[in-house]
């Protein structure tokens, strides 16, 4: 694409730090703002966001701050339980990290005085993506290096465990079912397990390696979407295990794939970090070409807002946020 077409963000946020993971709350938490956690070095932000596309008051963003929880290790992933609510008292913000030390912790705090963390250990390799079971929040399921899913309770005792072939680079669970669980391997399969009878159903091939990033899309579960090594793909599970769609989206390899919440036919893509900038791709599946590219002082992370057709990555000591005009 030309570059005349490179948009920079619409909106940024300065922070702290450099930004490695950031996360938007995928769930409803009873505010007419947005959750929002990015991770640092060494600490995590929660704050709230605004959106003039929201509320006409607002220009541009409104971020606030509301808690900084000092990690003490680099935050490699983040997750968001759907027991968090600002609209009751006392509040509960509630999220799990995953951390450069193998270790999963368990966030609660009542952005008071309570604040506890609960720390599970068990992986014996880099962690790269944990996820709550979006119905009632009680698990928390994790994939890793060491060729593992792991499914955990919130007292942080392992309750299940399936071995991969190769390292576990995504989990999603589904949002209706909480027995359906994807889990996408490096190698290139993606395979859906039942929990209750602890056995794979359904696996997809992407035909290629590496898989680096997968994400189900929580609006229409029958399409599953990935980047493997420059392209993206898309899958549509009910009619075959190869991939529907596939094409080259990063000259420097693909890292992210995130499916958006607003649209089904929306996600967005990022490049590998590069020296300077970090490529971010949004589709359409109705256009042949992105419908917007922008870059980025080397970023990391990728969410998509709950509501808006607006996507986040974090950056050096910035949070970097593209709105998508549908």
């Amino acid at each position: 694409m030309p570059d005349d077409t490179v948009r920079s963000a619409t909106y940024t946020v300065p922070c702290e730090d450099y930004v490695h993971v950031v996360e938007f709350s995928p769930y409803d938490c009873g505010s007419p703002a947005s959750l929002l956690a990015y991770g640092g070095n060494k600490y995590v932000v929660v704050g709230t966001c605004r959106f003039k596309e929201e509320d006409a008051e607002v220009e541009g963003v409104e971020f606030n701050s509301l808690q900084v929880f000092m990690h003490g290790v680099r935050v490699d992933a983040i997750a968001w339980s759907p027991e968090t609510h600002l609209d009751k008292l006392p509040p509960v913000i509630r999220f799990s990290t995953a951390a450069a030390d193998r270790k999963i912790r368990l966030w609660t705090s009542d952005l008071q005085n309570s604040c506890d963390v609960k720390v599970m250990e068990g992986h014996t390799s880099y962690i790269n993506h944990l996820v709550f079971e979006p119905a009632e929040g009680k698990q928390i399921a994790s994939v890793s290096d060491d060729h593992t899913c792991r499914v955990w309770d919130l007292d942080g005792n392992e309750t299940t465990s399936f071995r991969l072939r190769s390292p576990g680079v995504s989990v999603c669970w589904h949002p209706e079912d909480n027995c359906k669980l994807m889990v996408a391997e490096k190698k290139g399969t993606i395979r859906f397990y039942d929990l209750v009878t602890q056995h794979a159903i359904l696996s997809l091939d992407s035909g290629q390696v590496p898989l680096m990033s997968a994400d189900w899309c929580l609006t229409n579960t029958i399409k599953v979407g990935a980047v493997v090594a420059n392209d993206w793909v898309i899958w549509d599970i009910t009619r075959s295990s190869y991939p529907l769609e596939k094409r080259p989206a990063h000259v420097d390899k693909a890292r992210h794939f995130r499916w958006s919440r607003a649209n089904e036919n929306l996600f967005a893509t990022t490049g590998y970090p590069g020296k300077i900038n970090s490529q971010l791709l949004v589709h359409h599946l109705g256009h042949p070409q992105p419908v917007m590219l922008g870059s980025a002082s080397v970023g990391a992370g990728l969410s998509w807002h709950r509501t808006l057709p607006l996507c986040v990555i974090g950056g050096d000591r910035k949070l970097f946020f593209w709105m998508t005009e549908m």
